[in-house]
């Protein structure tokens, strides 16, 4: 057989058994452990540059655990996520709401993300999509990667001048709580 037409059935075998049902976890894993790096690396580059950067950052993070959150407490059967997710949930509607009342007077031409970005929307749908037997695991890879970049973002910015970094700073540690409780919970499991 020459090498060209080897590579052809190769490509035909590999597209085929990409095309069997396949449980998607395994890929949403990836993808959200990939996201991990890609936020944490986004997040020390934003944290320590403009206010304009960072208050999308800081507000696509909030609507992220909040929705997060909302799917935990829905589909969860853990009474100690359950109980995370009510805490995150609580701590970042509050950080949402001290970050829009502060706009006005800290930065009066910005405007908040009304939408998650194509990268936690992805974390979102592969929430959604974990088996129940994978649901627990998956959410709390999650919360441990997305609270150890709302650190890098936040630490980042904390030291600016701006009437924001206060808010930076008072963020802080509910994140390392947050992150702290996750780390426990996973260890735990």
């Amino acid at each position: 057989m020459n090498r060209s037409l080897f590579l052809s059935a190769l490509s035909v075998v590999a597209l085929a058994a990409c095309n069997q049902e396949r449980s998607p976890e395994p890929v949403d894993a990836v993808q959200d452990m990939t996201a991990g790096v890609v936020g944490q690396t986004s997040a020390a580059t934003v944290g320590a540059n403009m206010q304009s950067a960072y208050i999308p950052g800081a507000a696509v993070g909030d609507m992220y655990e909040i929705q997060s959150a909302d799917i935990a407490l829905e589909r969860s059967q853990n009474a100690e996520i359950k109980s995370l997710a009510r805490m995150i949930k609580a701590d970042h509607t509050a950080a949402s709401n001290a970050l829009k009342s502060m706009l006005p007077e800290a930065a009066p031409d910005a405007s908040l993300p009304t939408e998650l970005d194509e990268r936690r929307q992805g974390m979102i749908d592969n929430l959604r999509s974990a088996s129940a037997a994978n649901f627990d695991t998956t959410y709390l890879n999650q919360q441990i990667a997305a609270h150890q970049e709302a650190l890098t973002l936040h630490r980042g910015f904390a030291d600016q001048d701006s009437p924001l970094a206060a808010h930076a700073q008072s963020v802080v540690p509910k994140i390392e709580a947050h992150l702290q409780k996750a780390e426990e919970i996973k260890g735990g499991m």
